[in-house]
């Protein structure tokens, strides 16, 4: 049963087990992006998602009309946003800087938190936290290879990404303060992100129109390829790898992830457990050392180290701070 005392680590258990997961998700992503596009994969994991939470809670939670639009701006911004311009930077620039970029995220939560929810995060600990986790995740990212290379087209989705998911985690605290189920708020928000993408699918078919996924690699239209080819859709689910990863995707890394983390938010705080996102990198890059084969240098070993340092310091607390929570608790 879950006590004022071990809620706190309950919430951690569930961040460590989301982050784990999104992790690995990075892996999954690039064997699909083999047979998928971008859009395509994102559609089907969400949408998947979407079903796998109402087998999960069969069950309707009635939502205030006014509430409506948080859920659909969660929608539109942690989903269709974040998750597309984060995976279409990666066909404009290389993955590490796309990587060191969103990881920014936790600044712009703790920037939108403080504007718009009056929450006082930008200590000067939590920005030198910062600083050595960022520094630390750029050495994670490039784990040896010392080349970085500038394209302001895919930097700067990368850049939006990171923005998105910062009012991605805004919706989310206004959300948690109505106490809604975590599952059937989430659902909802798939819901209202599975509608945002039915227009792109559209699109993404449109432009791809007599076109086979190889014609479309030399051009944007390969980020929003849709094919509805009987031939091409046979050949890329018959294979049980792909199937794999639709269905991690889909019912573990978004279904079980997203609703795990807005219950976390709510336990937690959205500032102190978006700095979590910090540990993804570090997370894919020791997975892909046993699933893939990539080695890990010392310099990302020193990277991963730095990561957890700056991740401590950001969560240290204030004197005024301090006093802050134990008036709260004993005014509670």
């Amino acid at each position: 049963m879950e006590t004022k005392n071990t809620r706190p680590i309950f919430g951690y258990a569930l961040a460590t087990i989301t982050i784990f997961f999104w992790g690995i998700t990075f892996i999954c992503t690039k064997s699909l992006l083999n047979d998928f596009s971008a859009l395509e994969i994102l559609f089907v994991r969400f949408l998947a998602a979407y079903i796998g939470l109402w087998i999960i809670r069969p069950k309707r939670q009635r939502i205030e009309p006014r509430d409506n639009i948080l859920f659909v701006l969660a929608g539109l911004s942690g989903v269709v946003l974040y998750q597309f311009t984060e995976n279409m930077a990666i066909n404009f620039t290389n993955a590490s800087n796309v990587s060191i970029i969103v990881s920014i995220c936790p600044l712009f939560t703790a920037i939108i938190a403080q504007y718009f929810l009056k929450e006082n995060h930008l200590t000067l600990w939590f920005l030198l936290g910062f600083i050595i986790s960022i520094f630390g995740v750029a050495l994670v990212c490039f784990n040896g290879k010392m080349e970085l290379e500038l394209n302001p087209k895919g930097d700067l989705l990368a850049l939006f990404a990171g923005i998105c998911w910062g009012f991605y985690s805004l919706f989310v605290s206004l959300i948690n303060r109505k106490n809604y189920d975590p599952i059937c708020a989430t659902r909802r928000v798939f819901f209202y992100a599975v509608l945002f993408m039915l227009p792109l699918m559209a699109a993404g078919y449109a432009l791809s129109h007599g076109r086979t996924p190889d014609q479309a690699q030399s051009d944007m239209v390969a980020s929003m390829f849709v094919s509805l080819d009987k031939a091409i859709n046979a050949a890329r689910f018959s294979k049980p790898l792909n199937w794999f990863n639709l269905l991690f995707l889909g019912y573990i890394a978004s279904g079980f992830c997203f609703s795990a983390w807005n219950k976390t938010c709510e336990i937690l705080g959205t500032v102190k457990v978006t700095c979590g996102i910090y540990l993804i990198p570090v997370v894919t890059i020791i997975f892909a050392f046993f699933t893939l084969g990539e080695k890990i240098t010392w310099l990302g070993g020193i990277g991963a180290v730095l990561t957890i340092i700056g991740l401590f310091i950001s969560e240290k607390k204030t004197k005024q701070q301090s006093y802050d929570i134990i008036k709260d608790s004993k005014e509670e």
